[in-house]
């Protein structure tokens, strides 16, 4: 019953089911990126660039924009322009930095260095600057996937409770409380330095090693966003931030957590 055309034809339908198939599981597993920018070009162009790559592109022209993309389906990176209108792209990247926990690459004007450090230091894993080439920008992309997936894959345990200074801080709950039980606020980034930290006890970690672990970016000079946060956290957690006994100083090296006894 089944020529030699009947055969070919059984292949061909079988090998097109099978090219859906992936098609499908390709677009169902896609990296999710959200660009938000009010330039309706450059959000198209990277709409168009990314997805002929692979990636799933939402699009937004405001922070409001983003914040209901963000609600929709939670992205894997957001390249945020620095420049909106309203709030700003700083404004944005501390607020998706304190919430969620996601990549965040800058877009920045050609000579803003301000802006760049600026970026840097509310948490941003990397930035880069109009006008830009696509393929420079899906390499910064693809580098701050992979730092993602490294930094989630290592998962050391520790405690649920761990005693730092004067204070608890609460793993499982993400919250730092003292002695008395009262809590203490702290932001998502000094809660990853503090864990980074915990998990490493006794061990010199660089300001290299500490952006590596808490936002997926390597330091770079005149970033002083760790320097930053230590000192405030000393605040929090030291019984005399001037003379630090929970996280020390390592001159010329980084910064070590000291177990109490």
């Amino acid at each position: 019953m089944w020529g030699s055309v009947g055969r070919a034809g059984i292949a061909a339908i079988s090998a097109a089911k099978q090219f859906v198939s992936r098609l499908y599981t390709s677009r169902m597993t896609a990296t999710r990126v959200l660009v938000v920018d009010d330039d309706p070009a450059i959000r198209n162009m990277l709409a168009e660039y990314l997805g002929a790559h692979g990636y799933e592109v939402a699009l937004a022209a405001s922070g409001a924009a983003m914040r209901a993309e963000i609600e929709r389906a939670s992205p894997a990176v957001v390249l945020l322009d620095i420049g909106l209108p309203g709030e700003d792209g700083l404004t944005l990247a501390r607020y998706l930095r304190e919430r969620h926990r996601v990549g965040i690459i800058m877009v920045t004007g050609a000579g803003d260095v301000v802006d760049r450090v600026a970026g840097l230091e509310v948490g941003a894993d990397d930035y880069i600057a109009k006008p830009f080439d696509p393929r420079e920008l899906r390499a910064r992309l693809k580098s701050v996937l992979r730092r993602l997936e490294k930094t989630e894959s290592v998962k050391p345990q520790t405690a649920l409770r761990v005693s730092i200074g004067r204070c608890f801080l609460d793993m499982k709950a993400r919250s730092l409380a003292d002695a008395k039980g009262r809590e203490i606020p702290i932001t998502s980034m000094e809660f990853d330095l503090l864990k980074a930290m915990i998990e490493h006890p006794n061990q010199v970690l660089s300001r290299d090693q500490l952006l590596t672990m808490t936002r997926n970016r390597e330091w770079e000079p005149f970033d002083r966003s760790i320097d930053i946060r230590i000192t405030r956290l000393r605040r929090k957690v030291e019984e005399d931030p001037a003379h630090p006994r929970a996280i020390k100083t390592v001159r010329g090296a980084g910064y070590m957590f000291i177990p109490s006894k």
